[in-house]
């Protein structure tokens, strides 16, 4: 399903979004999270894909790699973390707590009565696992039924208490909620709802940082964008909102054009494009890109996205894993690149447009346009990763080591 956002302008970023999510905090956030231990890379690689560009007949293929900025793999590591420590910030002024001090474990003690709790469906708990474990403060998870006992070890590995329950990860988020009420716990959600929006804000404001990241490493000019085009997943909102509003603030009515993807049973922004309101999906919400299994679209994502989102797409889960392994294989000559179930979203969708001369009309990708896909995560769920690429990525890994050295 492709949907023409009606909604979508061409204009300066309004100030009413702006006093929502900005570059100012964005570069804020970066700053913070540069000294956290937990971090192999303070920036991930933007790659270029030339054998892919040339084969979709495309001026330019960039591909950021958020897998291998920590070892947790994936882009939550942005979100989570600054959400936990701008909430510390705000419960505790008292105690004149410094960002870079809370990440170091400086003030685990007097946090240690402080618990935090949130839904997930692996990639945003494990994120808030690991910054509570190095804040000091508890950490609750609470995973629902489709969540894998791999992705449930890997966030335990933390030292978070799980709590499973039946259903899917709304009923997950709806749980989290009940039992902050129950224990005096705090929910530390990458969704808004009703009265619950300066969390996932700052969840949100974190991810502009890829954004920022990707510019730089292009030189980009203040006025024009480096990309024609932006790919982006789809979930709850979130990271799409991250991303968008930054490329919106920074070049105005001179954006790039905007595509957010998510899976045909998890469609929730579609149905909110269409119905001009923040909306549930209208599936059963499962999807092998359980990154993006989402069933309602956070109302604050929405307020950020539906005016500078151009399209909205559906992809099926088969196009995911063919797109898995085509970023595994490393296709005429381009880098091997280990890319997750979710990861692939961008990119199995721009290979859906590029076999549609019509779509690709429509949307004005031609031999001109540069697009850039976010690679949100690596093989956070090894033994998944590999049944659906058919490989390991130590393997892919191996053959990407290889063509660096040859480079």
């Amino acid at each position: 399903m492709l949907i023409v956002n009606p909604t979508a302008t061409r204009r300066p970023y309004p100030d009413t979004l702006r006093a929502i999510m900005n570059m100012r905090q964005a570069a804020e956030s970066r700053a913070w999270l540069s000294t956290w231990n937990r971090f192999e890379r303070t920036v991930t690689p933007l790659w270029e894909m030339p054998g892919l560009a040339h084969e979709l007949s495309l001026a330019q293929v960039l591909i950021k790699d958020e897998s291998v900025r920590s070892s947790l793999g994936s882009f939550k590591v942005l979100g989570a973390p600054i959400a936990l420590l701008r909430l510390i910030l705000r419960r505790f002024p008292e105690r004149g707590f410094e960002p870079r001090s809370l990440l170091a474990g400086e003030h685990a003690q007097a946090l240690a009565d402080f618990t935090v709790i949130s839904a997930t469906d692996g990639n945003h708990g494990r994120a808030l696992a690991a910054a509570a474990q190095s804040v000091g403060c508890g950490c609750v998870i609470v995973l629902h039924a489709n969540v894998s006992a791999e992705r449930e070890q890997a966030i335990a590995a933390y030292g978070a208490r799980i709590i499973r329950i039946s259903g899917n990860y709304d009923d997950s988020v709806h749980e989290a909620a009940r039992l902050a009420d129950e224990h005096g716990w705090t929910v530390v959600s990458d969704t808004s709802y009703d009265g619950y929006e300066a969390i996932p804000r700052d969840v949100m404001q974190g991810y502009g940082i890829i954004a920022a990241e990707a510019l730089e490493a292009l030189h980009a000019a203040p006025a024009t964008s480096p990309f024609s085009h932006v790919f982006l997943q789809g979930g709850v909102g979130g990271l799409a909102a991250g991303i968008a509003s930054y490329l919106w603030e920074r070049y105005g009515e001179a954006r790039p054009t905007l595509i957010v993807v998510e899976p045909a049973q998890a469609d929730c922004l579609c149905q909110s494009a269409l119905a001009g309101r923040a909306a549930k999906a209208s599936g059963s919400v499962d999807s092998v890109m359980a990154g993006l299994a989402c069933g309602e679209t956070s109302p604050l994502a929405w307020r950020l996205l539906e005016g500078c989102i151009d399209y909205f797409m559906t992809i099926e889960d088969g196009e995911a894993v063919d797109a898995m392994r085509r970023l595994a294989q490393g296709r005429a000559g381009d880098l091997p690149l280990v890319a997750g179930e979710s990861a692939v979203a961008g990119l199995a969708a721009l290979v859906r447009v590029m076999g549609s001369p019509a779509q690709a009309a429509e949307m004005g990708l031609d031999r001109q346009s540069r697009v850039l896909l976010i690679s949100t995560e690596g093989a956070t769920a090894p033994g998944l990763y590999a049944e659906l690429a058919g490989e390991t990525a130590t393997s892919v890994l191996e053959r990407q080591r290889s063509w660096l050295q040859q480079r």
